[in-house]
């Protein structure tokens, strides 16, 4: 017994560290984390059992034991309400001090789906008696549930990478990726994301900094120019700055900064927003970029609406695998309804 619970435990230990190890920079490092934490509560529960008659002798023991249970079931039960209470009041916050904007509606607007879906939905599915309303009941349903499982997972790999044992990566590029300036000022956002690469660039001293963003709408100057004096004025030397101004977009980020490395097989490390990072991370997987990411603080409130957003844009760069799974069981009900 004890043997297998070891087993059923670090098979998915090893899947999930060979992940890691290859390239976490994909969704199956959140779903391989997944898969290792349930394999080490199976594993848990079957010890726990082939000990029962040793605990059965120990009732205290086996009081503190039901509580956490109760505990950890409580804490299932109440997850959802939690999350549509903290999406709620977060989502305000972000509508205050951010303005009434289709994007900051976000946080809201997910929190009273997952409201209707838990509470009004349900009830649709009783009244559903017909067949093809049946079938379309179990479809959408499934399509809600694989999406929300797919944000979690979305969710958990971008905090496993977000986690670093060392800042010393012996790195020859800091890729520094810029966003929105006024005028010709950095905002909060983007000075964060420069002070973290300045703090890298210490752990790093050999690396240089690529300061990557061109000139946008109602911008006196390219963001990397910008980037680079605010640096300057944090007393980085101009010789450790190469600017990347043509980019308008993440993908060019990292395009015409790959452009601008001369090292053959550079190590290189990206920083940008946390709530970003993970899926700047995909593209630059999917442009054959190898590096990792570490990520700049920002606010709360506003990280939960973002996060949404970035989930959104990571549909819309794989949207057509998940609607082929979606498409499959949707064809599955459909048969097995039919025959």
């Amino acid at each position: 017994m004890l043997l297998i619970s070891f087993i059923i435990f670090l098979v998915p230990f090893c899947i999930f560290a060979a992940v890691m190890v290859r390239d976490p920079r994909t969704l199956w490092s959140g779903v391989t984390f997944f898969w290792m934490m349930a394999g080490l509560a199976l594993s848990m529960f079957l010890i726990l059992a082939y000990y029962s008659e040793w605990l059965s002798r120990r009732p205290a023991f086996i009081g503190v034991l039901v509580f956490l249970a109760a505990l950890a079931v409580c804490g299932v039960i109440a997850f959802p309400i939690v999350l549509i209470v903290m999406f709620f009041v977060e989502g305000i916050k972000v509508i205050r001090h951010e303005g009434m904007r289709v994007s900051n509606l976000l946080s809201v607007f997910f929190s009273v789906l997952l409201a209707a879906y838990l509470t009004v939905w349900p009830m649709i599915g009783n009244l559903s008696r017909d067949t093809g309303s049946t079938m379309f009941y179990i479809i959408i349903s499934f399509a809600a549930v694989y999406v929300l499982a797919l944000m979690a997972m979305y969710v958990l790999s971008a905090i496993l990478n977000l986690i670093h044992l060392k800042k010393n990566r012996k790195a020859d590029y800091i890729i520094v990726l810029g966003c929105g300036i006024n005028g010709s000022k950095v905002t909060p956002l983007l000075a964060a994301r420069i002070e973290r690469g300045i703090r890298l660039l210490s752990d790093n001293p050999n690396a240089v900094l690529i300061m990557s963003g061109g000139q946008g709408a109602g911008e006196d100057i390219p963001e990397s120019e910008a980037m680079a004096f605010y640096a300057m004025e944090k007393g980085v030397d101009i010789e450790k700055i190469i600017m990347e101004r043509k980019s308008v977009s993440t993908e060019e980020n990292l395009q015409f900064s790959r452009e601008l490395m001369t090292k053959q097989n550079p190590k290189i490390i990206l920083v940008t927003t946390a709530y970003h990072l993970f899926r700047a991370l995909i593209l630059a997987r999917q442009q054959g970029i190898k590096c990792v990411g570490f990520g700049a603080k920002t606010k709360w409130y506003f990280t939960l609406n973002a996060l949404i957003r970035e989930f959104m844009g990571y549909l819309s760069l794989t949207w057509r695998r998940h609607a082929t799974v979606i498409a499959i069981v949707a064809g599955i009900v459909l048969v097995t309804h039919i025959f």
